[in-house]
């Protein structure tokens, strides 16, 4: 369903991001901000869902600096791998990388959203608040939000979190409803990754009831 871009950063970065579009008009674009296992199947699967609602889904590749075609499963030793490879990505590059692939949607003159998972999460909520061009955000799990929740958004953004996710704990997440009253904050009794169905933390009934809540959000802001 999907395609390969290259896109450039403003740093001259060239790196890989995986496209899925519509079978008609496109309402919107949404870029979708990969976990720490890179643009995986997982990853593939969530973009091609998008489109299918009637987006255009761009996922840039934002380990292509460390390691690039980077991308796991989800055993003890890809965690191991992810979270190594994340640290050696600073948040200012991934955050270039992102507003490369804002910019090349805005470019088809679709407003764009940002929907991120795990540390897409926290980058979808950077996105918010460090990038002109985004409509809205949506971010999944994001365990960095909490540290940057006194950031104000550009952009509505809607938030989602496990109650039960055991690297985010629940006063992170108060701290972000504190911070950010007019953000809608939602929790579920599931742990982290409850949206990916190749963990066994995947929780059915909250991924279907976080999709609902974001599309809608996506449609109230994109189209």
């Amino acid at each position: 369903m999907g395609e390969t871009l290259t896109l450039t950063s403003e740093d001259g970065h060239k790196f890989a991001a995986y496209k899925a579009a519509p079978s008609g008009a496109a309402r919107g674009g949404i870029v979708v901000v990969q976990e720490i296992f890179g643009v995986n199947q997982h990853i593939r699967k969530l973009a091609d869902g998008f489109a299918a609602d009637g987006y255009v889904a761009l996922a840039p590749a934002l380990f292509d600096r460390v390691e690039r075609g980077c991308e796991t499963g989800y055993g003890p030793q890809d965690i191991e791998r992810g979270r190594a490879t994340r640290g050696k990505l600073s948040t200012d590059q991934a955050m270039m990388d992102v507003k490369a692939a804002v910019n090349e949607l805005k470019k088809a003159g679709l407003k764009v959203g940002v929907v991120g998972y795990c540390f897409g999460g926290t980058i979808a909520w950077l996105s918010a608040t460090r990038v002109d061009g985004v409509s809205a955000a949506v971010g999944y799990y994001g365990g960095g939000v909490a540290d940057a929740a006194e950031e104000k958004p550009k952009a509505p953004v809607m938030l989602h979190f496990g109650e039960t996710d055991a690297s985010i704990p629940m006063e992170h997440v108060e701290k972000v409803k504190e911070l950010q009253p007019s953000v809608p904050v939602y929790t579920y009794p599931a742990g982290h990754g409850f949206v990916c169905d190749e963990r066994g933390s995947y929780h059915a009934d909250s991924a279907k009831t976080a999709r609902q809540r974001s599309m809608d959000f996506f449609k109230q802001h994109l189209g």
